[in-house]
């Protein structure tokens, strides 16, 4: 058990990596605090959860909402019986092209995808610097890393993800708390199978290890870098993509 008894928050847990991510913490002993938008979903996880023998928390919680935010930490916070991780997962696409893209299908990417990273973090912080082992794991994109058309909302917000991991990585390394993100690829979840079928055939002739990634594949690396194995990285950035960016 790499994380027996440890405490963490994963949101958008509610499906694909952030589910995957939920149940691979638990498993490797975390009690885990479930946040998204779906609390029908998020029930389902904490079912699949519960036999393992984990404190299941779960909280339906708008990330653009700073108060709604600091309510639900607190209330998570209360119920595991401490803070030790916390997984900023949650994200949204908008896809569409820069001359057709609309104020709000670029402000809204970046308020849940960066904005809701910055106020989780912020609310969290103070519990994780007392933690004996705090962590902070961001999930960006290679998108954000190499760009891609029709997404420039999203790839912005997942490049401010990479900068913000490196800014809180050296903020918060003299309290003990290390941060870091992970970069998927094309990983098999509903947002990449909403992409065309011309996109995906294209994308998964690029991969150099021949598949397609998996939420678990991204579920191990958020264990590791929860765990103890990565008490000495900070500030990094890992690609979970089979080489795709490479």
């Amino acid at each position: 058990m790499l994380l027996e008894d440890r405490c963490a928050i994963v949101t958008g847990a509610s499906r694909g990596i952030g589910k995957a991510i939920a149940v691979g913490l638990a498993r490797a002993g975390a009690n885990v605090a479930l946040f998204a938008t779906d609390e029908g979903k998020l029930k389902a996880v904490a079912d699949e959860i519960a036999p393992l023998g984990r404190k299941v928390f779960l909280r339906s919680v708008d990330l653009r909402k700073t108060e709604a935010v600091k309510e639900a930490i607190e209330a998570a916070k209360e119920s595991l019986g401490g803070l030790d991780i916390l997984v900023n997962n949650a994200g949204i696409t908008r896809d569409q092209l820069l001359l057709r893209m609309k104020d709000e299908e670029w402000s809204d990417v970046l308020d849940v995808n960066l904005g809701g990273a910055f106020r989780c973090s912020k609310a969290a912080a103070r519990y994780l610097m007392k933690s004996k082992a705090g962590r902070i794991i961001n999930v960006t994109s290679i998108v954000g890393l190499k760009g891609q058309a029709g997404q420039a909302n999203y790839a912005a917000s997942k490049a401010g993800i990479v900068g913000f991991t490196k800014s809180l990585a050296k903020e918060l390394a003299s309290r003990g708390v290390t941060v870091n993100a992970i970069a998927p690829g094309y990983i098999t979840t509903d947002m990449t199978a909403a992409l065309p079928a011309e996109t995906k055939g294209a994308i998964e002739k690029e991969i150099p290890l021949a598949r397609v990634g998996t939420p678990e594949d991204v579920a191990g690396v958020a264990v590791f870098l929860a765990s103890d194995a990565a008490a000495y990285v900070t500030g990094e950035t890992i690609r979970v993509d089979g080489g795709l960016a490479m």
